[in-house]
């Protein structure tokens, strides 16, 4: 029996690549917009560190020894 639906235009053809390639391309453009907005707000608020001589490597405490520096 020989397949005799075949379109080009069909969703899984041209169309279904075209379709594809514009829903990764919007994810790529949202994320990298996400990201760039993520960037900006976080370096408007640098932060230093409270006795830098007690940090210790590959430790959870170390979030709690830095503080913004406006504060």
């Amino acid at each position: 029996m020989e397949n005799t639906s075949r379109h080009i235009f069909h969703i899984h053809g041209i169309t279904g690549m075209l379709i594809a390639t514009v829903l990764l391309l919007s994810i790529l453009a949202v994320l990298t917009f996400l990201g760039v907005l993520t960037q900006g707000s976080v370096a408007d608020k640098p932060y230093k560190f409270v006795e830098p001589q007690s940090i210790q490597m590959n430790s959870y405490d170390n979030a709690n020894k830095r503080v913004l520096v406006g504060e």
